[in-house]
């Protein structure tokens, strides 16, 4: 299959990628303060491919920008997985920037607020680890033809086996689900209220009509007893 043509900038002309991934963390508290530190939690943030393919293939390398207080701020990945394990205490927003292989691609940022509290009871004892991730995409707009290449051609990954913390698929159709009977009340709180603008509107001509025939008796009075 012929590729499209390429404009002056060597891109692709009205081709789209889009590459879904998953980013988040996942925390589980010690069960009390580490006495050396004061440390409550362990913590992975990361980020992963929604579907079982090796990123590493259009991806250079992913940086994970910590709080300033941890050592060496700054955590560069360059291949998967893609994550960072530490310890603390606070939760921070981690600032996650996606280089590409394809240097005329520009880098994508992700803001993640890291979650390490939740009232979950097991969550909270060290039980349960706490998750919190999201799903996302990167869409790749007019791509050069190198970069094409590489999103086209992604093997899959080999590190082990692969799955999400979250049923992304049912959360979704649990959230068309929510949409659609959004959609149903509000169009029967619509019909609801054009039934009642509809009476109001027979009643308003009712009392026009009442109003005339009151008018026009008035005028007959007048001209049969005149002052």
């Amino acid at each position: 299959m012929a590729l499209p043509a390429q404009d002056t900038t060597g891109r692709l002309k009205n081709v789209t990628i889009v590459k879904p991934l998953v980013y988040g963390n996942i925390a589980r508290y010690f069960g009390k303060k580490r006495d050396d530190d004061g440390h409550t939690h362990q913590w992975t943030v990361y980020v992963k491919p929604y579907r079982n393919e090796d990123m590493s293939a259009y991806v250079k390398k992913i940086n994970f920008k910590l709080h300033d207080s941890y050592p060496n701020p700054n955590r560069v990945v360059s291949k998967p997985p893609y994550e960072v394990t530490e310890t603390g205490w606070g939760e921070f927003e981690i600032i996650i920037k996606i280089y590409f292989n394809d240097p005329a691609e520009r880098p994508v940022t992700i803001y993640h607020l890291l979650k390490l509290f939740q009232s979950e009871t097991d969550v909270m004892l060290g039980k349960k680890s706490l998750v919190v991730e999201y799903y996302d995409e990167i869409v790749f707009q007019d791509p050069t033809l190198t970069l094409h290449s590489m999103l086209s051609n992604t093997p899959a990954l080999t590190i082990g086996p692969y799955k999400h913390e979250t049923d992304f698929e049912e959360k979704r159709e649990r959230t068309q689900n929510k949409i659609l009977n959004a959609h149903s009340k509000i169009r029967c709180e619509i019909d609801q209220l054009n039934e009642k603008l509809k009476k109001s509107k027979d009643a308003i001509a009712r009392m026009k009509k009442d109003i005339g025939k009151l008018e026009e008796g008035l005028t007959i009075e007048a001209d049969v007893h005149p002052t």
